[in-house]
Formats: C-alpha cells, sequence, structure tokens
C-alpha cells in the first residue's frame, strides 16, 4: 500500500462457519503468510493472530508499533499463543524512508536502532523494502551509490539484531517511463544491488507479478539459494493488459486471472528448499472495498489454490 500510494501521489466477530485450516504437500517448507493491509483488512496485533488462527494462516506480518509497546507478561503471553498455534512472524516492511534526503534517513536510521530490540524480543528476523525503479535526478550509477551506501547502513543495524533484510525489485514496464533515469527492475540487476550492499543479511523479496514483468522465467528464480530469500508475494496479473502494460498498483490475487505461470513459480520455491513466508499483495481495489471476513475468505482460498500448484 506504501509504494501505491507514493506512486500516485507522485505523477473477531467473524460470521459463517470457519474454514479449515491450510493442508498442502508436506514437502513444501514455506509458510503461507497473512498480510492484512495488501488486502485492505484493518486490524491490530491481537485481532491478526485471531484472523490468522480462524482461517489456517501459518504467520502473520509483525505490527511492530504495537510490539514496541508491549508489557513483557503480555509479549510472553502472546508468543505463547502463536506458539501454541505453530504461527510464526512473516517479513516487516522496512520503516525507514531511504528514498528522501539525507536528515530524513538519519532520522529513520534512529529510529530503526530504537525499534529493532523490541522486534527482537519478539523474534521477529526478517524486514524488506522495495526499490524504485526509476530515478529523476539520479542516473543508473549515482543512484546505485546512493541506495547502495544507504541500505548497507540499514542492513548493518538489522545484522546487529539478527534481522534478516530483503530488497524487491520493481518489473512493470510503465513504470520505466515515469522519470527521467531508470534502475532496478529485475532480478539480476538487483543481484547487482545486493553485491554493492555487501552485507550477508541482505536477500532478495520475490514477487510473481514483478517476475512476470520483468520478463523472467523458472530458471531465473533457480538461480537463487533458500538463503538467498527473505519472503515471497504471489499475485496476479489483470487479464486483457499485455505484459508491457501492466499496472504496479493493479493486481489480481494469484490464480485470479491466470496469467501468471504460478505454477512454475511456487514449484521453482519448493525446489530451492524455501522455508520462508509467502504472502498475497494484489493492490486490489475490488478486494480492499470488501468487508474483513469476505476479504479473509477471498484471499485464504486463492493463497490455498496456488499453493496446491
Amino acid at each position: 500500500m506504501v509504494r501505491r500510494t507514493f506512486i500516485q501521489n507522485t505523477s473477531l466477530s467473524i460470521a459463517g462457519i470457519a474454514v479449515s485450516k491450510f493442508h498442502f504437500n508436506k514437502m513444501r517448507k514455506f509458510r503461507v503468510s497473512l498480510n492484512p493491509g495488501a488486502i485492505g483488512v484493518k486490524t491490530d496485533a491481537k485481532q491478526l493472530l485471531s484472523h490468522a488462527i480462524y482461517y489456517g494462516f501459518e504467520a502473520i506480518v509483525p505490527n511492530a508499533s504495537e510490539l514496541a509497546i508491549m508489557d513483557k507478561s503480555v509479549m510472553h503471553e502472546y508468543l505463547s499463543k502463536m506458539e501454541k498455534e505453530n504461527i510464526t512472524f512473516g517479513s516487516l516492511g522496512l520503516p525507514v524512508d531511504f528514498r528522501k534526503d539525507s536528515d530524513t534517513f538519519k532520522k529513520g536510521l534512529i529510529e530503526l536502532t530504537d525499534m529493532c530490540s523490541s522486534l527482537r524480543d519478539a523474534g521477529v528476523k526478517r524486514m524488506s523494502t522495495w526499490i524504485m525503479p526509476t530515478h529523476n535526478s539520479l542516473t543508473y550509477l549515482e543512484n546505485m551509490k546512493q541506495q547502495s551506501s544507504r541500505l548497507k547502513m540499514i542492513a548493518n543495524i538489522l545484522g546487529h539484531f539478527g534481522i534478516r533484510f530483503g530488497l524487491e525489485y520493481v518489473g512493470p514496464k510503465t513504470l520505466l517511463a515515469r522519470d527521467k533515469y531508470p534502475f532496478v527492475s529485475s532480478l539480476k540487476e538487483c543481484k547487482e544491488l545486493v553485491s554493492a550492499i555487501d552485507e550477508s543479511n541482505v536477500g532478495f523479496v520475490l514477487d510473481s507479478f514483478h517476475w512476470y514483468c520483468a520478463e523472467e522465467g523458472v530458471s531465473d528464480l533457480l538461480t537463487l539459494d533458500n538463503k538467498d530469500i527473505i519472503t515471497v508475494d504471489l499475485n496476479d496479473a489483470v487479464s486483457g493488459r499485455d505484459i508491457y502494460s501492466q499496472l504496479d498498483w493493479e493486481r489480481m490475487l494469484p490464480g485470479d486471472s491466470g496469467v501468471i505461470d504460478l505454477k512454475g513459480f511456487v514449484n521453482a520455491l519448493k525446489t530451492l528448499g524455501y522455508d520462508g513466508p509467502v504472502r498475497a499483495e494484489p493492490f486490489n481495489k475490488v478486494l480492499n472495498e470488501m468487508n474483513d471476513n469476505d476479504a479473509l475468505k477471498r484471499t485464504y482460498n486463492a493463497m490455498k489454490k496456488a499453493v496446491d500448484l
């Protein structure tokens, strides 16, 4: 939701019968994570855990602001409930704005350091962010230098608290004309950025939508190892649009259109032995306008269908 807003600004009572837990092929190691903000569901940490238990999700996106102020006894109770229900934490979005001026970035680093202690206490081990594929004033090399330097500082802080850091390349061709200079928009280019950062806890965020828009295949995914992947987003592309017309902020739940080869994508994750979180991030207006119960059910069903592939 943050990227969609950024782009646009700049150009339980639960009704019904509870659904069953995920029953998937035991050979897969990754965990299906519930990311409420990405499907238009507004919830606090307690409600999010209840939703995950009720619908059978296996991981939840950490609520950093609430974890930071939780009383120790409340934290212990919360984490114990997660453990009892076999629910783990997925990846948390990076709270630092590294794309703006130096002062904003430095302020974010201070806040990140303060936050990381509570995240470590809660057992949060993954954090991620996205890379804007263009810039209005920095050339590719200038942008690479600035971003690798700033992201290295972020990664260094996270590493001290045992947190892995994932970077997501953004693939839609429609974004590449947004600003004067292009930047990272493919897995190969993202590898160059990760190499420039040169921190052992830095890896990749894979998104089936961006993988499709970047015109990549299963062979590209298989160049990675499990340890390289921090988190994964499963989405489908909008039907009726070719690969060059897809919009970053308009996607479908996995399997809703059948445009993307999700079977190939998911089986690549299984082949790699990926054991991290997999979540839906469709940025879909229809889904966002549903009531919470319907949105959760739709997301559960779509994720089950995709992982069953």
